[in-house]
């Protein structure tokens, strides 16, 4: 389930910040930094989540992750810069700093706990949390 969330999240989070449909700059901006972040989520969520009472650790991990990357966007060296050139770099790294996308990351991933928390619990049967 996990990869086929990770997936899903990574075609949005492409489609939010690089197809221009219309939707609002903030819509853009904030749904694919949101989208980035469920998206670290949901690999840490695969990697960690095998017992109960593991979710909440894996959402406190991965907005670790989040805030982590975002300020290592202050960082400046040169290799780091001509990365942060490339699609690659743009897609997993970002180019600016900016406090509202730590916010959009953690909003995502509390969100995405509170739901994978009911999943487990509602199709699994066991205390997730």
């Amino acid at each position: 389930m996990p990869v086929a969330l990770m997936a899903v999240t990574g075609m949005a989070g492409v489609v939010l910040r690089f197809a221009h449909l219309g939707q609002p700059l903030f819509v853009r901006k904030y749904g694919g930094s949101a989208m980035w972040g469920l998206m670290i989520y949901w690999v840490v969520w695969a990697v960690m989540v095998r017992r109960p009472g593991q979710v909440a650790r894996a959402a406190v991990v991965s907005g670790g992750i989040g805030t982590a990357v975002e300020f290592l966007k202050l960082v400046h060296a040169p290799w780091l810069e001509w990365f942060r050139g490339t699609l690659p770099g743009i897609l997993l790294l970002g180019r600016y700093f900016a406090w509202a996308d730590i916010l959009a990351y953690w909003v995502a991933i509390g969100i995405a706990a509170c739901l994978g928390a009911w999943l487990l619990r509602r199709f699994l049967g066991r205390r997730a949390v």
